[in-house]
C-alpha cells in the first residue's frame, strides 16, 4: 500500500512543478484574468500539499498501519483528483468562454471535503494507534 502512494505522491509532485511553472510562465500568454490565474495558482498549491501528505501518510503507514491511513491515501488522492483537477478543467474552460464552467465548479468543494477527511483519517490513524 504505502508503496503506490509512493509513486502517486511522486507523480503528483512533479505535476503540481510541471503545472505550476506553466502557470507562471505560460499561462500568462493565454491570459490575464486575475481570478483564472489565481485558480490554476491554488490547484498547483494544493496539489503540492497534499502530494507532500500522501508522501507523509506512505512513511507513516509502516507505524500506523490501518484502514484509517489507508483511506487518509485515498481521501488525498481523490481530493488532488477532483480539486485540483476541477479547477485546471476550470482554467481550461473559463479561457475557452464554455458554458460547462457551471457543471465543473461544483465539483471542487467536494475535492476540499476529501481533503479534509483525508487529515481526519491521518488523525484517526494516529489516535488509535496502541503502544
Amino acid at each position: 500500500m504505502n508503496r503506490i502512494f509512493l509513486i502517486v505522491a511522486s507523480l503528483f509532485g512533479a505535476m503540481a512543478v510541471a503545472l505550476g511553472a506553466f502557470g507562471a510562465h505560460g499561462l500568462e500568454k493565454i491570459t490575464t484574468d486575475g481570478k483564472i490565474l489565481h485558480g490554476f495558482q491554488t490547484a498547483t498549491e494544493y496539489q503540492m500539499y497534499h502530494a507532500l501528505a500522501l508522501l507523509a501518510v506512505a512513511i507513516l503507514y509502516e507505524r500506523f498501519p490501518g484502514s484509517a491511513m489507508k483511506w487518509a491515501g485515498y481521501s488525498f488522492i481523490t481530493g488532488v483528483i477532483l480539486f485540483s483537477g476541477s479547477l485546471y478543467l476550470l482554467t481550461f474552460l473559463k479561457i475557452q468562454e464554455s458554458s460547462a464552467v457551471r457543471f465543473a465548479g461544483p465539483i471542487t468543494p467536494i475535492g476540499g471535503v476529501c481533503f479534509i477527511a483525508g487529515w481526519l483519517l491521518l488523525l484517526i490513524a494516529v489516535i488509535k494507534k496502541r503502544n
